[in-house]
């Protein structure tokens, strides 16, 4: 939401300042320069990156539109599945989730996370780890640094969509050069005609310029920055997650790891130690958010 409300800021103090100057609305409308900026800009983005990364950058754009993903409520939800889950092997040793694990559908403390158990890098993060502190013979050091592979895997896949976008905007003010080019072209072909035909082909030429370097620096490239942080805050929820993990793994009391990664969470959606420890000695109730 905010980005859209970005976007139409920035529109809005563009024309606003030049109908201030009283320039002319109807010259900036020209339907030829923008089809030839945004089409090439659009066929870079087709001709650059493979089929994947662009079903990213589609997800990315939609996730940018939906607002931030993590807050601090669904943090707390997520130290608490894991509080949950931990007393649970300390009550009944790692065999006793080992069915959690393997069928985290079925679980009786992943079904109370439904998002959990949507976001299918998250999910596996969690069990493909648990699972093998459950299958032993692994030190904390040798899963940690499972972990680390995994999340370094996993984040240059996530940072693709983001320098698709980054890469897109870079490329716009050289498309508007080339359609201010073409208007040159153009107008040059009319030289000799009235001096109106000319002046206006003059105007659409320079408009072509303004498009690019408005669209660069004005939309992709903010929304390019934007989905950069998104990425950047999924990153942060894996290692509040490795954080947890691995102290459990070292034999530290769940309490105690919950407390670890709190204070791994980012600030500015940290909650206080009074908050998780409230929501951890709540009854378990149905929640609809986990922080991915």
């Amino acid at each position: 939401m905010y980005a859209i409300i970005g976007i139409v800021v920035v529109f809005a103090a563009v024309l606003g300042g030049f109908l201030m100057e009283k320039g002319p609305l109807l010259v900036l409308m020209q339907p030829s320069e923008f089809l030839i900026i945004a089409g090439a800009a659009i066929g870079t983005l087709l001709s650059g990156n493979p089929v994947y990364v662009l079903k990213k950058v589609g997800g990315g754009l939609a996730h940018i539109l939906k607002g931030p993903q993590s807050s601090k409520r669904q943090y707390i939800d997520l130290l608490k599945m894991m509080y949950t889950l931990f007393n649970k092997a300390r009550k009944d040793g790692l065999a006793g989730i080992e069915s959690d694990i393997e069928e985290p559908e079925k679980s009786a403390v992943f079904s109370k996370y439904p998002d959990f158990l949507k976001n299918r890098h998250v999910r596996d993060f969690v069990c493909d780890t648990m699972r093998m502190a459950i299958v032993g013979g692994s030190s904390a050091f040798d899963l940690d640094q499972m972990m680390e592979i995994d999340m370094d895997v996993h984040h240059a896949g996530a940072t693709e969509s983001a320098t698709a976008l980054s890469t897109m905007a870079d490329a716009l003010p050289g498309m508007g050069i080339v359609a201010a080019v073409l208007g040159v072209v153009v107008t040059m072909s009319s030289l000799g005609g009235p001096p109106e035909e000319i002046g206006h082909k003059v105007a659409a030429a320079l408009v072509g310029t303004f498009l690019g370097i408005l669209l660069c620096y004005g939309v992709v490239g903010p929304l390019g920055a934007n989905l950069s942080k998104l990425v950047d805050n999924e990153h942060a929820s894996y290692h509040v997650l490795r954080v947890v993990m691995l102290a459990f793994i070292k034999g530290i009391s769940p309490s105690l790891a919950i407390e670890m990664a709190r204070r791994a969470i980012p600030e500015h959606v940290r909650p206080t130690f009074q908050e998780v420890d409230k929501a951890c000695r709540q009854k378990d109730e149905p929640v609809t958010a986990v922080a991915a």
